[in-house]
Order: C-alpha cells, then sequence, then structure tokens
C-alpha cells in the first residue's frame, strides 16, 4: 500500500520511478536474474539462462542469445522490462600501476590506458576503464592505482540491446569487486575482513588463478597467474595449482588464506586439501561442487536453481545496498539530464530507483508545505465550532449517565426488597431447563423404534420426562425403553406402564391382526404422571378399531392405521 501511495504520487508530481533488477554474465551459468532482500539477507527472486561466453576473448559469444535470455527471465518472473538494469561482467583485465602523487584524474586515466592497450584483448577493440586509488604510502612520492577494462564494443552491445527491450543500464561492475562485496555482505569472511587484518584470497577460474592481498577490505595487491588448465590431465591439473601458488603466496605473506573455485574443473575443497601453508585456510565453491547456498533463499526459488546462485550474482545483487572501498563503475552514468539541463537527485526505495529533478522537487516543496499548512488553517477555522459542538455531546453525555444512575438505584432498591430474585440464578435456571429440554428431545429422535408411535411427551425444566405411545411389539417398547435410559443418564427413568389397547379377551387369545400395546416411561413421582384417559367411549371404541387389521391388510397396513392417532402433546 504504501509503495503504490508512493509511486502514485511521484508519478503525478512528474518523478520517475522503475523497479532496479541485477543481471550477472557468469561464465560456467550464464545470464543470471536476482533480487536479494537486503533486511533478512535471503535472496526472494533468482532464475538464469545459459549463456555462452568465449574465455579466450573475454565476451559474450552470442548476443542475441543474450537477448533471447533476458526476454525469457522477464516473462518467467513477471518482470517489467521498462526497468533499470545493474548488470555484474566477468573480469576481463585487472591490473596496478604506480604513479607519482602530482598526477591529475586526466592525466592517470591516460597512463592506465596507456597500460590496458597492451593487452591483447585491447590491441584489436577500444577500451571502457575505471579505476581507484589503493591505501596511500605517506613515506612515497607514487601512489598505486588499480584499474580494471571492459571492451566497449561489447558494452555498446548490451546497451543496445536492453534499450530495444525497454530497460535502462545504470551500472556495470566487474566480477572481482561483486565476489568481494557478496563476502562481505554473507559474512563468509568476517574475520578476514576485519579492519588491520592481513589476508589473501585467491580465485580459480579455467583460465589459471589470481591472488588479491587484502588487508581488511582494502586490496593492497595483485598477482595473476595464466595456466591452460584444459591442457593437462585431472590429475595433474591440482598439483600445477599447488605449485605455482604456493611460489606466489611466498611474495604475499598472511595468516589467513581464501579459495574461490569459479571453475567445474576444480574442487576448492580438494585443492586446499593440497595445499601445504601456514595459517588458517577456507575455501568457497563457486560451482557446481558446492554443497550450501550463498545465502539463504526464499521459498518460490525452485530448488534446481538454487545452487547456480554465484557469488558474482549475489555481490551485484547488494550493490546499491552494501558499500565497498573498491569502487569499479563502467556505465558512464551522469547526475545531469542533458536533455533537460536541469540537476537531478536519486535515490533507491525498496528496489526501485526514485529519480527527483529540480521541477519536481519544488513541487513536492509546494505539496509539502500545503499538506502542513491546510490543517492548521481548518483547524483554526473550525476549532470554535467544534468545542461549541462538544461541549452540548458532553452535557447529554451527563445527562444519560444522570438517567442510568437513577435506573440502577431503583433496580438496586427492587433488588433488596425482594431480596429472591437473583439475575445470575434465573439465567442459570433457564439454561439448565433448555439444556434438559434439548438431551430429551435429542434422546427421543434417537430413540424411537419403526413400529412404535409416541402419543404424549412431557418435560419438565426440573428434568422429569413423561412418554406415552403405542406400538406392535412388546420387544420394541422394551428397546426404547432401553436407549432413552442410556441416552438420558442419570434420569431414572422406569417403565411405568405396558399393557394391550384393546381390552378385548378374544383380541387378546386369537389375534386377527397386529396386537397393539399401550406403554408409559417415565420418571414423575406417582402424584405427578398426567392421565390421558377420557370419558368418552367413543374414543376407546376408536383405538380397539385402530388395533384391529383391514382384511386386505398388507406389510404396510400397521402404519396406515396409526396414522390416526391422537398426535403428540409437548409440554
Amino acid at each position: 500500500m504504501i509503495e503504490k501511495f508512493l509511486n502514485d504520487l511521484l508519478s503525478k508530481l512528474g518523478a520517475g520511478s522503475k523497479e532496479i533488477i541485477y543481471l550477472s554474465v557468469t561464465p560456467g551459468v550464464g545470464l543470471e536474474l536476482i533480487q536479494v532482500d537486503p533486511v533478512i539477507k535471503s535472496v526472494k527472486t533468482y532464475s538464469h539462462k545459459p549463456l555462452e561466453y568465449s574465455e579466450s576473448m573475454r565476451e559474450i559469444s552470442n548476443y542475441e542469445q543474450f537477448r533471447t535470455d533476458l526476454e525469457e527471465l522477464f516473462k518467467e518472473l513477471n518482470i517489467n522490462p521498462k526497468c533499470n538494469i545493474v548488470l555484474n561482467m566477468p573480469l576481463v583485465h585487472f591490473g596496478k600501476i604506480e604513479l607519482p602523487l602530482l598526477l591529475n584524474d586526466e592525466a592517470i586515466n591516460e597512463a592506465v590506458i596507456s597500460e590496458i592497450e597492451q593487452s591483447y584483448i585491447f590491441k584489436r577493440c577500444e577500451p571502457v576503464v575505471s579505476w581507484f586509488e589503493g591505501m596511500s604510502n605517506s613515506t612515497s612520492d607514487t601512489r598505486t592505482i588499480f584499474y580494471s577494462a571492459l571492451q566497449k564494443q561489447a558494452l555498446d552491445k548490451i546497451k543496445e540491446i536492453l534499450t530495444e527491450l525497454g530497460c535502462t543500464l545504470i551500472g556495470v561492475e566487474v566480477s572481482l569487486i561483486s565476489s568481494l562485496r557478496a563476502l562481505l555482505f554473507s559474512g563468509l569472511t568476517e574475520t578476514q575482513m576485519a579492519d588491520g587484518t592481513a589476508w589473501n584470497l585467491m580465485i580459480v577460474n579455467s583460465t589459471g588463478y589470481s591472488l588479491i592481498s587484502l588487508s581488511g577490505k582494502n586490496i593492497i595487491d595483485y598477482y595473476e597467474e595464466p595456466l591452460a588448465l584444459k591442457t593437462y590431465e585431472l590429475d595433474e591439473i591440482y598439483d600445477v595449482i599447488n605449485g605455482s601458488a604456493q611460489i606466489a603466496l611466498m611474495n604475499f605473506p598472511t595468516n589467513y588464506l581464501y579459495v574461490v573455485s569459479e571453475t567445474d574443473l576444480i574442487s576448492a575443497e580438494h585443492l586446499v586439501s593440497k595445499m601445504q601453508i601456514e595459517g588458517k585456510i577456507d575455501f568457497l565453491e563457486n560451482n557446481s561442487f558446492r554443497k550450501r547456498e550463498i545465502l539463504p533463499v526464499s521459498l518460490n526459488i525452485l530448488p534446481d536453481q538454487i545452487m547456480k546462485i554465484s557469488l558474482e550474482s549475489v555481490g551485484i545483487a547488494v550493490s546499491r545496498v552494501c558499500s565497498y572501498p573498491a569502487v569499479l563503475e563502467f556505465s558512464g552514468n551522469k547526475t545531469l539530464d542533458a536533455s533537460a539541463e536541469e540537476q537531478t537527485f536519486s535515490f533507491h526505495f525498496n528496489d526501485k530507483e526514485i529519480i527527483l529533478t529540480e521541477s519536481v522537487m519544488k513541487k513536492i516543496t509546494y505539496v509539502i508545505g500545503a499538506i502542513l499548512i491546510t490543517p492548521a488553517l481548518i483547524a483554526m477555522l473550525t476549532l470554535p465550532v467544534m468545542l461549541k459542538k462538544e461541549k452540548a455531546q458532553l452535557a447529554d453525555i451527563n445527562s444519560q449517565i444522570k438517567t442510568v444512575d437513577e435506573e440502577i438505584q431503583k433496580l438496586t432498591e427492587l433488588a433488596s426488597a425482594t431480596g429472591n430474585f437473583v439475575i445470575k440464578t434465573e439465567i442459570e435456571n433457564v439454561v439448565k431447563y433448555n439444556r434438559n429440554k434439548l438431551m430429551a428431545f435429542s434422546a427421543l429422535s434417537q430413540s424411537v423404534p419403526a413400529d412404535l408411535w409416541i402419543t404424549y411427551f412431557a418435560v419438565k425444566d426440573t428434568g422429569k420426562v413423561d412418554i406415552k405411545g403405542v406400538s406392535e411389539d412388546v420387544e420394541d417398547v422394551y428397546i426404547f425403553y432401553k436407549n432413552m435410559k442410556d441416552l438420558l443418564i442419570g434420569s431414572d427413568l422406569r417403565l411405568h406402564n405396558l399393557k394391550m389397547l384393546s381390552e378385548s379377551i378374544e383380541d387378546a387369545v386369537e389375534p386377527n391382526g397386529p396386537v397393539m400395546y399401550e406403554f408409559e416411561i417415565t420418571n414423575f413421582a406417582a402424584g405427578e404422571i398426567k392421565s390421558t384417559k377420557t370419558n368418552d367411549k367413543s374414543g376407546d371404541a376408536k383405538a380397539d378399531e385402530k388395533a384391529k387389521p383391514a382384511n386386505n391388510a398388507d406389510n404396510n397396513q400397521s402404519t396406515k392405521k396409526v396414522n390416526d392417532l391422537v398426535p403428540v402433546d409437548v409440554n
């Protein structure tokens, strides 16, 4: 609700608001789309598509496949393509250079480009460079510059595809920085990244390995060793890396080594088991050997996707919420909107980038002023009227309170005068009476056999029950009696009366049809039993007549005869 209200308000004021989506081009995995909840530190959205990447050329092999994969990811995760994209790219080139302190940024940029152009990759294509300054040395007249580069043509092609899809590229980072940020955010290297702690990070990929020497979170030195690992037998690869790394680590003495494998050719765990160095060694499988996820994941992420979530994708997903000292940015975003020629201000809210211009800020200021001033003016105008109305309501309430007090006083006096009427007792009596009736009716409905009819039924509030009726079979009467006694536990029911309905001796000796029996089941005292006899002799004659079957009696004849019985009398 808050997010929708904010979006609607900003839209009406003319401010831009787009969802931020994080992508990672990860060799061995493909194109990853990810979003992380920074509050609970869990992955809330993730999916990936296979994407071929050329390790030798350090570039995406098929850009049309990149477009197709991204479109499929948007559809699969129900994401609006009109969004902002932050992209992680594999590390193409990284190095360091010592430069004089007197050089300005422009001169540093030219020196860095000159160094990068020595690489075989950038001898054939234009680079896009980014650099940051390492920890300064006060005793030296130089400073260490760490730099990186990506192919300009590759970035332009990606921007073109994103623009065609309706996306806006707002950030580009390389995998080295993304991986370091992910290690920091996940807490995997919490001990190593403590301020002042010297440690080494070793990253192994299919083309060799790199060593990054750090002090806490700050990069101190960098070394890269290219190795054609695919040319070795599987058993030889570990010995080759171990032998080379043992020599290289002699130049980086620390107490901690953290090994990350980004290739399925090498298990970091197995490599660590072969390395004989002093200090603590830990590792992370950023490949198919992984046995645990980097961050907890949401339940809506498919199980087969969980172990595909790479270290780099987690790092880029938290790039807007987790700062890291080393910053390399290749998107070329500016804080000025050249078309509008007015300064912009942006901030991030709930995975959205809110972009405000000067004119929008003025509108927001006017709105806030109106929101603050209008209630004050309304209060000044309406306060006297409201006070008068409140006073009238207060007087009315006081009058009602007085009336209620008088009624309470009258009831109190009446109760003390009678002394016998207790509301609680009366309520309990009514509830008990209703319960007795309900239990009796329920027991009756469950106990009546097929050829037994009830002619009289009474229930008193004391729990007394009186039942009268007729039946064709004495056994049915006893069954009915037994069932009622079992259901009305503690009622002390008894079979008070059982006799033939007809008083004719001939009917008893030689019956021409079913013999009807009259019965009474009760727990009333002898003087309380209500008589149902009548002085009308014709009534007895009618009863006798009902007991005689017709000449054409069939199996249902007994039911037809009883239909004329007197209706049940329920008290």
